[in-house]
């Protein structure tokens, strides 16, 4: 939840007017609980949407996630009718399957870094390729799984796409990292 990645990512939808809430997952940080593999970590996104649907309920839901939130994330995103775009930052395609974005109609942005340990570019590559059309994917050139020096190019792809899915955002500043 404090990482650069996540802190930029957040701050960036901020600045468009998107409500946004992080959260640490279950066993993480001061919550509470064990982490379960992506399993019980399932329900705490259920929650954190339940509790922006009931909170926003004139807002239409957007689920954006890093690294292991986004397997998680993106699997439940996918299936809630609720969320209507969809968020990938550093999917780690090396130790996780993501094939069930093959049945995921909804629209995804997947942000990664060309060297990126934990995602090898050929293969989110070859795995975005059989997901559909109403997908980007935006390739940060010599950034690392935590785009380390790169945070500028990763707050611009997502509000590129944003902004352009959704002319009617606002951009109350110029978004810069805080490397």
């Amino acid at each position: 939840m404090h990482n650069k990645v996540v802190y930029n990512a957040a701050k960036t939808m901020d600045a468009l007017g998107i409500p946004v809430l992080r959260f640490n997952f279950r066993g993480t940080g001061l919550s509470g609980g064990v982490h379960d593999n992506g399993v019980g970590e399932r329900e705490d996104v259920k929650v954190a949407l339940d509790y922006l649907a009931t909170t926003f309920p004139e807002t239409p839901l957007l689920l954006a996630g890093f690294s292991f939130g986004s397997s998680v994330g993106l699997r439940v995103g996918c299936a809630d009718s609720r969320v209507t775009d969809l968020i990938g930052l550093g999917i780690p395609v090396n130790s996780v399957d993501f094939s069930f974005l093959k049945d995921c109609a909804k629209a995804k942005l997947f942000v990664h870094g060309a060297k990126d340990e934990h995602g090898a570019l050929g293969k989110v590559k070859s795995t975005l390729a059989g997901i559909g059309e109403d997908h980007k994917l935006v390739v940060v050139e010599d950034a690392d799984h935590f785009f380390a020096g790169h945070l500028d190019q990763l707050n611009a792809a997502i509000m590129g796409w944003l902004t352009e899915k959704h002319p009617h955002l606002r951009t109350l500043n110029r978004i810069t990292s805080l490397e």
